[in-house]
């Protein structure tokens, strides 16, 4: 054991964001109300420790609806899903919520509305994401042209230039972004944007805290999933930005102590549906191995909550 110092910086904003702390409450209160088993489409949010606790409670995850059985709950995870989901839902006659972050369901209605105006959509956001599929999933298929990069922008084919629309996923980077948005305005100029920016004020605040420390520390550590998009970003956005010894953990055991003997200068902050909890096992760890000094940047608060779907306040009646 080493006792020599270790200063760490803690990002913050970090950690839970106010859609990811309502998608937990929803399956929390959805197991008080209609009781154990409740299942959940998909990883409520992108977090082992938040899941396992989850099942730990009666809740059972599944990739697709035909896995739940009949006569049982079902919740949609944070990231939202097509539209054809909540359809087979209703067929089935399922008891279903939504905990789409609504953040996430303004982009739906974004794309829709260009859409009912007779625009051709373009996604800014990755392949595969599940927030990416949702977001297509609300128009017909093949109406929403999906762009990842540059080099995506350049090789776009679209019906008409100047009847385009584009919306983007929630957790990208913002600099990445930014870039891809003045490549389509650049081919496009007369492209619509949403009102608003896309990206959510959570992913923007998380990114803007580790620009801050990451010039100042020799290593950061970002707590979250790798299928975490926001927590990726934060990865790459500390290494642009003036660390390049940054990566992503799941938990306190993957640190191995010895190998930070010659960092100083620590930096910690966690993605969106990384848990406060898994920061402070890192900082009881650390304590443990290395004489410690914990500072905390702060580049502003937040404040913002979102309501429980109303299915779920609402008592239950019996016939």
């Amino acid at each position: 054991m080493s006792t020599s110092p270790l200063t760490i910086l803690l990002a913050s904003p970090r950690g839970f964001c106010a859609g990811v702390d309502r998608a937990i409450q929803i399956v929390e209160v959805a197991l008080e109300k209609y009781g154990a088993p409740v299942y959940v489409r998909h990883e409520i949010v992108h977090n082992r420790f938040v899941v396992e606790s989850l099942e730990a409670k009666g809740a059972v995850f599944v990739e697709e609806l035909d896995q739940v059985p009949d006569g049982f709950p079902v919740i949609f995870s944070a990231h939202g899903v097509p539209k054809s989901i909540p359809a087979e839902a209703r067929r089935r006659e399922m008891l279903y919520v939504d905990a789409t972050c609504p953040l996430v369901s303004k982009v739906h209605r974004e794309a829709e509305r260009h859409f009912s105006e007779g625009r051709q959509i373009v996604l800014v956001g990755h392949a595969g994401h599940p927030e990416v599929i949702g977001t297509m999933g609300q128009l017909p298929e093949g109406t929403v042209l999906l762009v990842e990069d540059l080099d995506d922008v350049a090789a776009l084919q679209v019906k008409d230039p100047d009847n385009l629309a584009y919306v983007t996923q929630t957790t990208l980077s913002v600099d990445d972004t930014a870039r891809v948005v003045d490549a389509l305005r650049a081919r496009f100029p007369n492209l619509h944007g949403p009102r608003r920016e896309d990206i959510c004020y959570a992913t923007t605040n998380r990114q803007a805290a580790v620009k801050a420390i990451a010039p100042k520390v020799d290593m950061l550590l970002v707590v979250g999933a790798p299928n975490s998009s926001n927590s990726m970003r934060l990865v790459e956005v500390a290494k642009l930005h003036g660390c390049p010894a940054s990566r992503l953990v799941r938990r306190a055991d993957e640190i191995d102590w010895s190998e930070l003997d010659g960092i100083g200068r620590l930096g910690i902050t966690a993605g969106a549906s990384a848990p406060e909890v898994l920061i402070e096992e890192i900082l009881r760890d650390a304590r443990a191995h290395r004489d410690v000094t914990v500072e905390e940047i702060s580049i502003g608060t937040e404040s913002i909550t979102f309501k429980l779907p109303r299915i779920l306040l609402e008592p239950e009646t019996t016939a």
